[in-house]
């Protein structure tokens, strides 16, 4: 019982980061079928950018509970910057070509903005452990439990619920809904395609620099960064089902016990051992666990 309670924490933080960046991957590829290889460097952007804005923060002697906020407007300006320059500066002129296609054009863009990120923030590593600091720590059952990480919880929580709600309890979302299903269909009935894609390509952008501003007080934010957790996010996607919100927070959880697991019981086997729990989940349902089988269209 005295390790069963620290596995589950850990795999419980874990997940829950990770699900916001996988919530914005699989949002995206629901909503404009791109399986966008960009996300980990966004995610890698938001980081540098929290980092960047707590340090200014605490430059102009502002309260430290600001440097919360501070996280929050970063991964703001992220997303209405960069997301609208990249959906209609770039991807916008690729839409109806190959799936293929799209796919080696946002890794072209994973390059690019992983040079970006050192010209712009150089390769020294940035710490940030402030904001996490402002939450301590929590006893319960005799153990210490980090603040911050019930605080990520509380966030992913959040961010999920809100995304379900929009989608499934709004005019908005039913929009969106009804382009993923037809966007022939939904045009023809007038609704604005390339709005609808501009905005859930945005939003998909802020949920990855969420992740990574509100990853960063955890870290070391440093060159690579975005590597690591695109090919997680990959394999979480993979596990609960290309546009499934429930899919990913599920293959996040996945995730998040089989690493938890093998930190605590057999650590030379942590990144193995997600890959293993994505191969088994793919032998027995190639398209996920919450993604429907379609028929191939020939």
């Amino acid at each position: 019982m005295q390790i069963v309670f620290p596995i589950v924490i850990d795999a419980v933080a874990y997940a829950s980061w990770l699900f916001i960046v996988s919530l914005g991957m699989t949002l995206v590829f629901g909503v404009l079928k791109i399986l966008n290889m960009a996300h980990g460097s966004v995610y890698a952007i938001g980081a540098y950018a929290a980092a960047t804005a707590v340090a200014l923060a605490a430059a102009l002697g502002l309260p430290p509970a600001f440097s919360l906020v501070a996280m929050l407007l970063s991964a703001v300006a992220v997303a209405v910057t960069v997301g609208p320059l990249l959906e209609r500066g770039l991807l916008a002129r690729y839409y109806g070509r190959d799936e293929v296609v799209l796919l080696l054009v946002t890794y072209a863009l994973f390059l690019m903005l992983e040079d970006v990120t050192k010209l712009i923030w150089g390769v020294n590593p940035y710490y940030v452990s402030e904001p996490a600091q402002l939450f301590g720590n929590v006893l319960f059952a005799g153990m210490r439990i980090g603040g911050y990480d019930l605080f990520l919880m509380v966030l992913a929580a959040v961010c999920g619920l809100i995304t379900w709600y929009v989608l499934n309890r709004t005019t908005s979302g039913k929009i969106v809904l009804a382009v993923i299903h037809n966007p022939e269909m939904s045009a023809s009935m007038g609704v604005n395609i390339q709005r609808v894609y501009v905005v859930a390509f945005t939003v998909g952008v802020f949920l990855a620099a969420l992740g990574g501003a509100f990853t960063a007080p955890m870290i070391s934010v440093q060159p690579g960064l975005s590597v690591s957790v695109i090919i997680i996010s990959f394999a979480v996607v993979i596990i609960g089902g290309l546009g499934s919100i429930q899919g990913a927070a599920v293959g996040a959880l996945v995730v998040g016990v089989a690493r938890s697991l093998a930190v605590h019981l057999l650590p030379e086997i942590e990144l193995f051992s997600i890959y293993l729990v994505m191969a088994a989940v793919l032998i027995f349902r190639p398209e996920g666990l919450f993604q429907s089988v379609k028929a191939r269209l020939i």
